[in-house]
């Protein structure tokens, strides 16, 4: 081969399928890089491994990177898939601390030979035992130095465990021998065909020993072989003398009186002139003990292995019919019986059958039976507790079982199981034929039968705790249905109290507000007059005053949505928020409401965490709190509102009493006249006030409370007399991104197709009328309609119309109830609603949010051509 050439080419072309897949894979990310780069050495002895059929490994450069070839592949097992170009280390991790000492041998420049090394290669992902031969060499590179190691290897395990088991055979031998009733001696004339042998060959056989002494025809000694092992022990013996070789063979003999046992024979041929076998002599030693030993072992190991996976097979169930299913089938495959199945007390005198296998020459048993169904003496047996067992119901306890034979039971196991000593179920192996059962069948019977009934009891009780739990929530729920139905009638006679104190706090603020809002109007008004004037002049150029105009309504919607919000008259929604923009939306209002005499001041921290609230309820929070703050500085002070992401960690949270986890805090500081520890104890305790009568209701505190409860997070205050307090809001961190505001997406209007149909529904003319316009210039096809019957007479005619839109607060009809009837003509119907207020019904503001998609009044152009957008894709 030309190892000058593209070693990528010659690889690809290669029988090998190792070599290909060397060509194939991308060597950029090992130490060694793409193959163009190798130097020739390593091409060189890369393709003497892969020409190689003996199993070769090559670990090349000072990562021992990993190479092999076709006949080495398999001694990888599972790690095959990734082996090439893999480091030698890594590769072989699970045997390194073993190999290691070798490997730096190798490399120091000492070649090295390990003969029937044992090594676990795991080459399945189980443990194994294996043992190998083989060679560890430096590979020299051109300028003599050591690059890597070649290794030459082969599996001996089989030899290995041939010669361990050859050494217990001897052993067995050496123990067979040590008792003379036990080993006969024996010398066969093959020639002429006459066996002499020993006393106690003779009795082992069952021969004369007299004749077995003056010598008889082989055969008269086979014919004691058990009839089943007889071919086999003949053709072993043409083999041996075919061969002229050594006899061994282990086989059993069947005695005159049927008993059975087991012998070791051990022979040798002895070669005469012709090189043919002439002569045999030889020993046969009774290894009846060590058989039925090895036997008994093996049947124990194989049940108690049974026994153990049904264990584990039942513990991962829960249905109690599955457990006895499982089990059935299991137990009788197991015992080769022809039907299993258990059984349950229902009455004193009756029994109800559970689930059951039968391999279909019995029917299973279904229903109930009296307990004496079988007879007299199979009832009493049972309610004492003890297992029935008969190997032939005819005969059997003197005729007393037949039922089970006119019903085609002839054999049968029946275990009782005992609650406090009485009878309370039981299981049954049933056989149509005669059967002799031997102990073991019976004990793993009963073993089954106890496992199996505790997996039941386990799985009823799982089943009954499971029940009770469910019984318990129910009562739980009816208990809060009264509680709240308790709270709902508390509610109505607080409400008024409640209002009260809003609009004291909104009274409390209203200087301010009235003060923005003039500004607000003024450059609306302005703006307007302005373009207005422009206009009929003849001058078109009024963008700026239009942009003013549209500014200045902007910032008084947002004014008047934070009232409504702060009156609660506005339906809300959770969203994922950026606190830092709303507390600076709040600042500039708050600066000027909370007086002269009061300073505000922010520290908000960069790169703050998003936190998913209602962002309404949110600034209704603030606003009670800096209002709070401001009443405890009578003669000024300073209020600071501060953000930070706090991840409290288990100690931390404990202290607070909340979980561990990223939390979002806001927290509004003053430094007014602070609370005592007594009125810091009932600070949010609802209509707890320190504050003059008529100054507040005692309500703001418990409001910002239950909100930030019931949003996932946690309120705390630290105060001190004459040093001011500090009121923590702990919002869970949001992994979402917070949501675009208007300005974000100013540049952001989708538009519609003339085969998206649109119903508008709206009381108020001009608000119809500018919607309706807005959507026919977004390209919508727009029906209207006044009020909610007259939307759902076109709803009745028109099949095209492809999303609803409606007002919440109307005259005849509300939006949610004409939802409800338009959707039971069209059960597809999108649907976004609109609204500034929805009065003080609760069931409205529901129902709105269940919808899915709201727009609040008033809404600008963009924001109305987002939403459809959004409710339509």
């Amino acid at each position: 081969m030309d190892i000058e050439r593209s070693l990528g080419d010659w690889l690809a072309g290669s029988d090998s399928g190792v070599a290909r897949d060397i060509a194939r894979r991308d060597w950029s990310d090992t130490p060694i890089g793409q193959m163009e780069s190798w130097p020739a050495d390593l091409r060189a002895i890369l393709a003497t491994v892969l020409a190689c059929p003996t199993p070769m490994y090559l670990a090349w450069g000072p990562e021992l990177i990993s190479f092999y070839n076709d006949a080495y592949e398999p001694i990888l097992g599972y790690r095959a898939k990734d082996a090439l170009g893999k480091p030698f280390r890594d590769l072989w991790a699970s045997i390194w601390d073993d190999i290691s000492p070798l490997v730096d041998r190798c490399l120091a420049g000492e070649s090295q030979k390990m003969v029937d090394m044992r090594l676990d290669l795991s080459r399945n992902g189980l443990p194994e035992e294996s043992y190998w031969t083989f060679t560890y060499s430096p590979v020299i590179d051109a300028n003599g130095g050591i690059a890597g190691l070649i290794c030459v290897t082969g599996e001996t395990t089989d030899r290995i465990l041939a010669e361990r088991a050859r050494a217990k055979a001897t052993e067995r031998l050496e123990l067979a021998m040590s008792s003379s009733n036990s080993v006969g001696i024996w010398d066969w004339d093959v020639i002429a065909d006459r066996l002499t042998a020993d006393s106690n060959f003779a009795n082992l056989y069952g021969v004369d020993p007299n004749i077995a002494a003056e010598g008889t025809r082989v055969e008269e000694f086979i014919k004691g072989i058990h009839p089943e092992d007889r071919p086999r022990v003949q053709a072993e013996i043409a083999r041996t003398i075919a061969a002229v070789g050594k006899f061994s063979s282990e086989y059993r003999l069947l005695g005159r009186d049927g008993t059975v046992s087991w012998v070791s024979a051990q022979g040798q041929c002895m070669a005469g002139p012709d090189g043919r076998c002439v002569r045999m002599p030889g020993v046969s030693y009774d290894i009846t003990r060590l058989k039925e030993a090895e036997l008994q072992l093996r049947a124990a190991k194989e049940e108690r292995e049974f026994v153990l996976e049904q264990i584990a097979r039942q513990r991962t169930q829960s249905d109690p019919q599955e457990i006895l299913r499982a089990s059935s089938e299991a137990l009788g495959k197991r015992l080769g019986v022809n039907r299993v199945g258990f059984y349950r007390m229902i009455e004193p005198r009756r029994v109800r059958h559970e689930a059951s296998w039968s391999d279909g020459t019995l029917e299973p048993l279904t229903g109930s039976q009296t307990t004496d169904h079988y007879g007299q003496h199979a009832d009493a047996e049972r309610r004492a507790g003890r297992a029935l067992v008969f190997g032939d119901s005819r005969q059997d306890c003197d005729g007393k079982l037949k039922p089970y034979a006119q019903e085609g039971v002839l054999a049968g196991i029946c275990v009782p199981l005992l609650t406090s000593g009485k009878w309370a179920a039981g299981i049954y192996l049933h056989q149509a034929d005669v059967r002799i059962w031997t102990e073991p069948e019976i004990i793993l019977a009963k073993e089954i039968v106890q496992q199996t009934w505790l997996a039941i009891e386990r799985a009823e009780a799982l089943i009954s705790l499971s029940r009770r739990v469910e019984e318990q929530e129910a009562a739980l729920q009816q208990r809060e249905i009264v509680l709240r139905e308790e709270f709902e009638r508390r509610e109505a006679a607080e409400r008024q109290l409640r209002q009260l104190q809003k609009m004291e706090a909104v009274g409390q603020l209203t200087g301010g507000i009235a003060h923005d809002f003039n500004n607000m109007l003024a450059v609306v008004i302005s703006g307007l007059n302005l373009t207005q004037r422009q206009l009929a002049r003849g001058n078109a150029d009024v963008g700026a005053y239009i942009e003013g105009a549209l500014d200045g309504a902007g910032r008084a919607a947002a004014l008047t949505q934070r009232l409504l919000a702060f009156s609660r008259q506005q339906p809300l929604e959770p969203a994922v928020i950026d606190a830092n923009a709303q507390v600076i939306g709040l600042s500039d209002m708050l600066s000027r409401s909370l007086g002269e005499t009061i300073v505000l001041d922010t520290h908000l921290q960069p790169d703050l965490w998003a936190t998913k609230v209602d962002r309404n309820q949110l600034e209704n929070a603030i606003i009670n709190l800096a209002v709070n703050a401001r009443d405890a500085m009578p003669d000024g002070g300073q209020v600071t509102l501060e953000t930070a992401n706090a991840d409290l960690a288990p100690a931390e949270a404990r202290e607070l009493g909340i979980e561990p986890g990223a939390y979002v805090r806001i927290r509004v500081l003053d430094t007014g006249t602070g609370m005592t520890p007594e009125v810091l104890a009932k600070a949010f305790d609802p209509f707890f006030t320190t504050k003059p009568t008529g100054r507040g209701t005692g309500l703001g505190l418990s409001q910002v409370y239950g909100f930030i409860r019931q949003s996932g997070g946690h309120v705390t205050i630290t105060s001190q007399v004459d040093q001011g307090t500090a009121v923590d809001l702990y919002l869970p961190r949001s992994l979402d991104h917070a949501a675009r505001t208007a300005d974000d997406l100013a540049n952001d209007v989708p538009l519609g197709q003339p085969a998206q149909v649109i119903l508008v529904v709206e009381d108020e003319d001009r608000v119809r009328a500018f919607t309706v316009a807005s959507l026919r210039d977004l390209g919508y096809t727009v029906l209207e309609a006044s009020s909610g019957p007259a939307a759902l007479d076109i709803l009745s005619r028109r099949r095209d119309v492809s999303l609803l839109f409606t007002d919440v607060v109307m005259p005849q009809m509300t939006g949610p109830q004409l939802v409800e009837q338009a959707r039971r003509l069209r059960d597809d119907l999108k649907v976004v609603y609109a609204s500034g207020y929805t009065g003080d019904s609760s069931d409205i503001d529901t129902r709105v949010k269940a919808g899915g998609n709201f727009l609040a009044k008033p809404f600008s152009f963009d924001q109305l051509a987002r939403k459809i957008a959004a409710a339509l894709g």
